[in-house]
C-alpha cells in the first residue's frame, strides 16, 4: 500500500469487536457516541483518566461539550498513574457507584483505558474488588459499556479485550482478558497524539513492536496475526523516526496509531508470551518504569531465545530492521544484535543494570514471572518451553548489551 495515497482526514470505522473511529478528526465522533449511549438509556458516566492526558491532548475540549449537549452527566476520576493499581480502580469504582454511572469513558493511553475497563466490570459486580478481579477470584461475563478515547500509539487496548493492573503489596502485575471488556466504541485520532512526549512516543511504539513479535510466534499464531505483525513493524520502522523529529506530523502519527491498533488486533488473536510475561515483574517491582522501556530492554534477548524455533517468521517480520536474514536458526545472535542496534539508534540504550536491577534480583523476577496470576498463561503460549532456566537466561541476557 502506498501510504501517501490515503486521505488521513477520512475518518473510517476500524471494526474488530469494537467500533473504532479512526483518523484525523475522529474525536468529533464523540457526539454520535453520546447519542448511542442515550439510546441505551445511559445518562450518567464516569470518566477515568490521569491528571494530564484528557486536558493536554485537547480531548476534553470536545468531549465535555458533547456530553453536556446530549445531557449525559459525568463524574471524573483523574488519579490513574502509569501502571495503574487495584487501589485506584477501587477508588474510581466507588466514585462511579455513588454517582450511579451506567458507562465508563476512559481517556488516555493504556493505563487509563485499562483502569476504565476494570471499573466497567466492577460496576456490574458491585460486591467484588479490583484485587479479586486481578487475582482471578471470579470470572466476569458482563461489564457496563466502555468508551475508549485513546491518546497514545502503543497499547492497542482500545480495540482489544485485555487490561492490566498492579497489586503493589504482592509485587504482582497481572493481566485479564475477557470478552465483556471490548470497548463498545473507541476513538483513534492522530490529533490527540501530537503532544505525546518524546520518550513516550518511543516507548509506546516499542510496545506495539513487542505485541506483534509475540503474537506472530505464539503457539496459537495464525497467518492473520503474522500478516498484521509484518505491517506493524514496517510502519513503525518508517514513521517512528519522523514522529520523533517532527512531533506534529499527522501522517507519521496516523501510521504509528494505525500500527498500534492492528498490533492490538494481532495479539488479541495471537496472544502474547515471553516479553510481556517477563516485563510485568519489572514494572511491578519498579512502578515508575515505563512499560515500553521495560519491553525494549527485554526484546533482543527474547528474540534471540525464540529465534531457533521461529526463524522464518521472525526473519520475515523483522526485515525492515534486520535485512537479509535467511530464516535459519543460526541467525539468532545476528537478529538480536540488529534489534538492539535499532533500539540504540532511537536512543533506547538502557539495559536492566541501568535501571537498577542486578543479577541477584533475577531469582525473584523469575518467581514473579512464574507465579503472578495470568502470566503463566502467557508463558504457556511461548514457542519454546518457558522453563525456569529459560526465563533466567532471558533476564541475564538483558542485564547488559548483547552487542558488547
Amino acid at each position: 500500500m502506498v501510504e501517501s495515497k490515503v486521505d488521513i482526514y477520512n475518518v473510517f470505522e476500524l471494526r474488530s469487536k469494537t467500533t473504532c473511529y479512526f483518523g484525523v478528526g475522529a474525536i468529533n465522533k464523540i457526539k454520535d457516541i453520546a447519542d448511542a449511549l442515550k439510546n441505551i438509556d445511559v445518562d450518567k458516566v464516569i470518566v477515568v483518566t490521569d491528571e494530564i492526558a484528557y486536558k493536554v491532548t485537547g480531548a476534553w475540549d470536545v468531549i465535555e461539550p458533547a456530553l453536556k449537549e446530549k445531557n449525559v452527566e459525568y463524574v471524573m476520576y483523574t488519579k490513574v498513574s502509569p501502571n495503574p493499581t487495584v487501589e485506584q480502580i477501587d477508588e474510581a469504582t466507588k466514585l462511579g457507584k455513588d454517582f450511579g454511572a451506567k458507562a465508563v469513558i476512559g481517556i488516555g493511553g493504556g493505563s487509563p483505558i485499562d483502569a476504565a475497563k476494570s471499573v466497567a466490570i466492577l460496576l456490574e459486580y458491585k460486591d467484588k474488588s479490583a484485587t479479586e478481579l486481578y487475582e482471578q477470584k471470579f470470572i466476569p461475563t458482563k461489564a457496563v459499556p466502555i468508551i475508549a478515547v485513546n491518546t497514545t500509539h502503543g497499547t492497542g487496548t482500545e480495540v482489544d479485550r485485555f487490561a492490566v493492573a498492579s497489586i503493589l503489596d504482592k509485587k504482582y502485575k497481572p493481566a485479564i482478558a475477557y470478552d465483556c471488556i471490548y470497548p463498545m466504541f473507541a476513538i483513534d485520532d492522530p490529533e490527540l497524539m501530537k503532544t505525546l512526549p518524546y520518550n513516550q512516543t518511543k516507548y509506546t511504539s516499542i510496545d506495539a513492536v513487542n505485541h506483534v513479535t509475540e503474537a506472530a510466534t505464539t503457539l496459537v499464531a495464525s497467518p492473520y496475526s503474522i500478516l498484521l505483525a509484518k505491517e506493524t513493524i514496517r510502519l513503525i520502522t518508517k514513521y517512528l523516526p519522523q514522529a520523533l523529529a517532527h512531533p506534529e506530523d499527522l501522517t507519521a502519527r496516523y501510521y504509528l496509531l494505525y500500527a498500534s491498533a492492528i498490533a492490538g488486533i494481532s495479539f488479541d488473536n495471537g496472544l502474547l508470551h515471553f516479553t510481556h510475561a517477563l516485563e510485568h515483574p519489572l514494572s511491578a517491582v519498579k512502578p515508575d518504569l515505563a512499560h515500553g522501556l521495560g519491553l525494549a530492554i527485554l526484546l533482543p534477548a527474547v528474540v534471540k531465545h525464540i529465534y531457533p524455533a521461529q526463524p522464518e517468521v521472525l526473519a520475515e517480520i523483522y526485515e525492515p530492521i534486520v535485512p537479509d536474514l535467511k530464516g535459519v536458526p543460526g541467525e539468532a545472535e545476528k537478529i538480536a544484535a540488529g534489534i538492539e542496534n535499532w533500539l540504540f539508534t532511537l536512543g533506547i540504550t538502557e539495559k536492566l543494570e541501568d535501571i537498577g536491577f542486578k543479577e541477584d534480583d533475577i531469582p525473584h523476577l523469575v518467581e514473579l514471572a512464574m507465579n503472578t496470576p495470568s502470566l503463566g498463561l502467557l508463558l504457556s503460549m511461548a514457542p519454546v518451553k518457558a522453563t525456569k532456566e529459560a526465563i533466567t537466561e532471558i533476564y541475564k541476557n538483558s542485564l547488559k548489551s548483547i552487542s558488547k
